[in-house]
C-alpha cells in the first residue's frame, strides 16, 4: 500500500507543480489585489478540487467524462472564463490599477478571490477526466475504492494548497519588486496574455 501511495504522491506532485491556469489565476490576484487575495484564491481552487473529488467518488465525474456534449459545454465555459479573466487583467493593467487602491479581499473591481479560484477549477473538465480516469489507477487495491479515492483527492488538494500557497507567499516576499510600475505593467500584461492563451488552448484542445 505504501508503494501505491508513493507512486500517487509522485504523479500528483508532478501534476501540481506544472504551470497552468491555476498558477496564472493566483498570479493575477497577487498582482491586482495582493498576497491576501492570492491566498484566498488558492483556497477557492482547493475547494474546486474537493468538489470534483466528491463528484468522482459519487460517480458523477465519470458520467461527465463519458459524455462528449457535457464535456464540451463545461470545457467551453471554462475556456471562456479564462479568456474573461485574461481580458480583465489586460484592461485593469491598461487603466493602471494597483493593489494599493484596493480596500481588501473581494473588491468590486476584481470580484471575490475565493469565488474566482472555485469557478476556474469547477469549470475545468480535465479534472473530471483525471479523477475518473487516472486517479483510480493510483488507488491502493487493499482499500475500498471510495476510501482510496477520498484519500487521493485529499492528498491532491493538500499538495495544491501547499504549492500554490507557497507560490503566493513567494510573490508577497517579492513585494518591493512587484510594486515597481514597470514591473507590474509587464507582469500584468504577461498574465493577461497567458490566461487568454490558456483559454484558447482549452477551447481548441481535443477532449
Amino acid at each position: 500500500m505504501l508503494t501505491h501511495f508513493a507512486a500517487a504522491l509522485g504523479v500528483l506532485g508532478l501534476l501540481t507543480v506544472v504551470p497552468g491556469p491555476d498558477m496564472a489565476v493566483v498570479t493575477r490576484r497577487a498582482l491586482v489585489a495582493g498576497p491576501g487575495d492570492a491566498l484566498r484564491t488558492v483556497g477557492g481552487i482547493t475547494t474546486g478540487l474537493l468538489l470534483w473529488g466528491a463528484l468522482s467518488v459519487a460517480g458523477l465525474a465519470a458520467v461527465l467524462a463519458a459524455s462528449p456534449t457535457a464535456y464540451l459545454v463545461v470545457k467551453l465555459l471554462g475556456a471562456a472564463y479564462l479568456v474573461f479573466l485574461g481580458a480583465q487583467a489586460l484592461w485593469e493593467n491598461r487603466r493602471g490599477v494597483s493593489h494599493t487602491t484596493r480596500t481588501g479581499s473581494g473588491s468590486p473591481a476584481v470580484g471575490s478571490p475565493w469565488r474566482t479560484g472555485l469557478v476556474s477549477n469547477a469549470l475545468n473538465p480535465k479534472i473530471a477526466v483525471f479523477y475518473s480516469g487516472l486517479l483510480p489507477t493510483l488507488a491502493p487495491p487493499q482499500l475500498p475504492a471510495a476510501w482510496a479515492m477520498t484519500l487521493l483527492v485529499l492528498l491532491h488538494a493538500t499538495l495544491t494548497l501547499t504549492w500554490l500557497g507557497g507560490y503566493a507567499l513567494l510573490l508577497s516576499r517579492a513585494g518591493r519588486v512587484l510594486e515597481r510600475p514597470g514591473t507590474r505593467r509587464i507582469l500584468g500584461r504577461t498574465t493577461g496574455v497567458v490566461l487568454i492563451g490558456l483559454g484558447l488552448v482549452v477551447a481548441t484542445t481535443a477532449g
